[in-house]
Parts: C-alpha cells; structure tokens; sequence
C-alpha cells in the first residue's frame, strides 16, 4: 500500500467534490443575476410584498415572469441569501427609524473624533 495513488486524477478546482458540476459565475453572469434581482424586487415592492419567502403565492402570481428570470440568472444558494436579506435590510432600516424617533444620536466608531489620516501638505 502506497501514500499516494497515481491511479487518482486530481480534482478541477471548478467542480464541486460531491457533484462535479459547480462552475463559478462569470462578471456577466453575475451582472445578469443582479439586473434580473433588481427586476424581481421591484416588482415586489410595487405589489407592496416584503418576504418573498413567506409570500410565495402572492410572489409567484404577481411577479412569476421576474421570479422565473431570477431563479434562471442566479445560483439557488443566491436566490435564497438575496431574499433574506431584502427582509433583514428592511427590519434594520425599521429599528434605525424608531431609534432616531425616540432621540437616538448616532455615535462615531471607537467614540474619538474623526481625523484625516493622511496628510499630503
């Protein structure tokens, strides 16, 4: 018994190891996936839907043709992530608005004043 097989082939480093089909997106390809996001949120947002997740019927009839562009152009994995986070950006938008209601003042990282940290003069 050898440390090594020769017999073995090593593996593209474009392949998934468990499928062997996983080709990562080209600058196109991830242009086109974020054109056809752009799309399909602004069809939700002006069929008034936040959480295509949670709304699937309602997504689906209103916006089928944009939904049906997203999920051709964009990895499912993408699809996913680009939904959640929609409703996450929303919610965090919300807690700001309400923080800034009750008087809330936003605070500089470190809390130390900001300076230029470069100086060409």
């Amino acid at each position: 018994m050898s440390w090594f097989r020769s017999s073995e082939k090593p593996q593209d480093v474009s392949s998934n190891p468990t499928t062997g089909d996983y080709k990562p997106m080209q600058r196109s390809e991830r242009k086109a996936c974020w054109e056809a996001r752009d799309s399909y949120f602004a069809c939700l947002d002006k069929n008034s839907i936040l959480d295509a997740l949670a709304e699937k019927d309602a997504a689906a009839k209103k916006c089928g043709s944009q939904s049906q562009r997203f999920e051709t152009d964009c990895a499912s994995s993408w699809i996913t992530y680009f939904k959640q986070k929609r409703v996450a950006d929303f919610d965090k938008e919300q807690r700001l608005r309400k923080l800034e209601a009750e008087g809330a003042v936003p605070m500089r990282a470190g809390g130390v004043e900001e300076k230029p940290v470069w100086k060409f003069w």
